[in-house]
């Protein structure tokens, strides 16, 4: 079995995209919360989600499976990262999940989002310490991954309460987009220490 070397080069190319996307993902995600919080009365309901809120939690996991896609070409994984593709089908499948639970009530629509942040987290966790020897400064994506399954978790707890709330989400992407800045701070600063 051959394995391709690391060079110094390819690890800082590897370390420009992530950061690249990671900072790309701290801004889709500000405005995600933005419009969550600036539609959020059509977020706390008994009865069906609004229009602009079904549209809002259908996109949200549809571009984690489009990120999840720039990620394997930044970083050059391609069709042989099959925990990529497993993360890009759970997004797909997530979409596809919600955009049937939002025509239902705001409970199975958080529940839909709940099962999707947990497992998508766990997703993230492995892949935060898989890529920890080879990019490294991937403590900020372990910390993240661990609290997308805690809140994941927390989410389709809620789901059942007859006060389900789907402005809660909003918090769950707005500690998203910090963990991913922090990210692309740690990975700048790992670039400039190797180049030293």
């Amino acid at each position: 079995m051959t394995q391709t070397a690391v060079t110094p080069s390819t690890t800082t190319t590897t370390h420009s995209g992530l950061r690249s996307l990671y900072l790309i993902r701290v801004a889709f995600s500000l405005v995600w919360v933005a419009l969550v919080v600036a539609t959020s009365a059509s977020l706390v309901s008994t009865d069906k989600p609004t229009v602009i809120a079904a549209v809002l939690l259908v996109v949200y996991p549809l571009w984690d499976a489009v990120a999840t896609l720039l990620e394997r070409r930044m970083t050059g994984t391609g069709s042989a990262d099959r925990v990529g593709t497993t993360n890009m089908a759970l997004g797909l499948a997530a979409g596809a999940g919600m955009a049937i639970a939002v025509f239902s009530t705001i409970g199975k629509a958080l529940l839909v989002f709940g099962i999707w942040a947990l497992l998508s987290g766990a997703i993230q966790l492995f892949v935060a310490i898989r890529r920890r020897r080879t990019v490294g400064a991937q403590w900020p994506m372990v910390i993240s991954g661990g609290l997308s399954v805690l809140a994941g978790t927390s989410f389709a707890a809620m789901s059942s309460s007859p006060t389900s709330d789907l402005s809660t989400i909003s918090g769950y992407s707005a500690f998203g987009a910090f963990w991913y800045l922090v990210s692309a701070i740690t990975l700048t600063i790992r670039t400039r220490r190797e180049l030293r």
